[in-house]
């Protein structure tokens, strides 16, 4: 039997979702929700810093997001309890003729830390990347929080010039607004080049991290050698540093200097690098 033409294409694409949980057990951190559907999930939970801190490490293992591709994550993280999430590699998502999504959804109880540290985003020259990212802080919760972007892959000699990529990140506690940002980035754009915009830079990154340093602390974050044009900005209860960069790993690595430094100060524990960094 031969089907009627439509004059329609289909695309396929995967919708996954992943659902996590943890609680606070005497003094360990263990998770409690693991839920998974379609291919996002996380690898077995690790406690490189002991039994306080909940390491997990969110695996896509089809390796890339194409257009259609729905990405649905919801993490809970229960009063006192610490989780630190990270991921094995750089997100790459690919041209298409149609848009992908990543959408991510948050909550930290009274007492909980959060540690929100994944790998660099790499887009693609026409991909259509559109992410969304909420999250809602309890009482005196804490934050760390970075994300890394990069358009194109120059190493490749491929320019961003097609395509966009868009996200939306709102922070609050109880309720209330602290962090409201939207960007939309359209290949070619000329804010690309511009001194105003990404000044011919393909990188940008942004930390954020609740909490207040003080001014001793600030200059030394500053004045940590590195290869990117970058600053930190210290907002009522939040602390901001954003960069532009050549190269994903020379943003990367200015983060993880800044995370070292920021995170005995604000959150009481040294770091310790996620092994799966050095791999």
């Amino acid at each position: 039997m031969t089907l009627p033409a439509t004059g329609a294409s289909f695309t396929p694409s995967w919708h996954a979702e992943l659902d996590l949980g943890y609680a606070r057990f005497g003094d360990s951190t263990r998770p409690i929700q693991r839920r998974h559907k379609g291919p996002l999930r996380v690898q077995k939970h690790l406690y490189a810093e002991g039994p306080e801190v909940c390491q997990h490490i969110i695996v896509h293992p089809p390796g890339g997001i194409a257009g259609g591709d729905r990405l649905d994550i919801c993490a809970s993280v229960g009063r006192d309890a610490w989780a630190q999430i990270t991921s094995p590699g750089a997100a790459k998502w690919y041209r298409a003729s149609a848009p992908a999504y990543q959408q991510l959804e948050v909550r930290v109880a009274a007492g909980a830390t959060l540690e929100w540290l994944p790998q660099e985003t790499i887009i693609f020259s026409a991909a259509q990347a559109e992410l969304s990212t909420a999250i809602d802080l309890e009482g005196d919760a804490r934050l760390f929080y970075w994300d890394v972007v990069a358009l194109g892959r120059p190493a490749s000699g491929e320019r961003f010039d097609l395509g966009h990529f868009q996200a939306r990140l709102d922070i609050r506690r109880d309720g209330r607004l602290l962090w409201h940002e939207r960007q939309r980035i359209t290949g070619g754009d000329g804010l690309l080049d511009s001194p105003i915009g990404l000044d011919g830079q393909p990188v940008f990154a942004t930390l954020l991290v609740t909490g207040e340093i003080d001014n001793d602390l600030l200059e030394r974050c500053r004045a940590l050698p590195h290869d990117v044009r970058g600053d930190l900005s210290q907002l009522p209860g939040l602390l901001v540093a954003r960069c532009l960069a050549a190269e994903a790993l020379l943003a990367r690595g200015w983060l993880i200097e800044l995370w070292k430094l920021l995170r005995p100060a604000l959150l009481g524990r040294e770091a310790v690098s996620p092994r799966i960094w050095s791999t």
